[in-house]
């Protein structure tokens, strides 16, 4: 068996990619997908005068392109011992201040008469908890950050553990 040529010892350095704490996709709900699902189905009651196969047809197209539409638009949450990304916007850990994780009611106040009007939302109806992420970067407007989340208490504790 052949020894390797290089003779150069590999570096004892962290590898180039950040671990990952938490990640979460924020897919959406069954009774989301029992709706798209009636809506392509109203394709089969547009199109049925013309022919029933063309009302299927509509049906089915209408389905896949809400369900590609749908699958593409899921945000995800990713937290890295480095970053946090959430959805498209991705922020340094060391601007990330308090963070506060809100349920039910309290949920609903800070998507609702809580809301400022310059925080950075990724919130999905069919998710009701919330973790507030304020951000500490002195040269970003940006107040906080306000994103759904089906594990908050997960979230708020990979947050916090700096």
């Amino acid at each position: 068996m052949p020894e390797s040529s290089s003779a150069v010892p590999v570096p004892n350095s962290p590898s180039a990619t950040p671990s990952v704490v938490f990640r979460e996709k924020l897919w959406p709900t069954p009774w989301v997908w029992i709706i798209v699902a009636g809506i392509a189905g109203a394709g089969i009651l547009v199109f049925a005068p013309i022919s029933a196969a063309a009302g299927y047809t509509a049906a089915a197209v209408l389905f896949a392109i809400m369900a590609v539409l749908l699958v593409l638009s899921t945000p995800t949450i990713t937290v890295t011992d480095d970053a946090l990304t959430v959805g498209r916007a991705t922020i340094e850990r060391r601007f990330v201040g308090t963070v506060q994780a809100f349920r039910t009611k309290e949920a609903t106040a800070e998507r609702g008469t809580r809301l400022n009007g310059l925080a950075y939302l990724c919130i999905r109806g069919w998710i009701d908890p919330v973790v507030r992420i304020d951000i500490t970067d002195p040269s970003d407007r940006t107040p906080y950050w306000l994103t759904s989340t089906r594990r908050p208490e997960e979230l708020t504790a990979a947050l916090s553990a700096k």
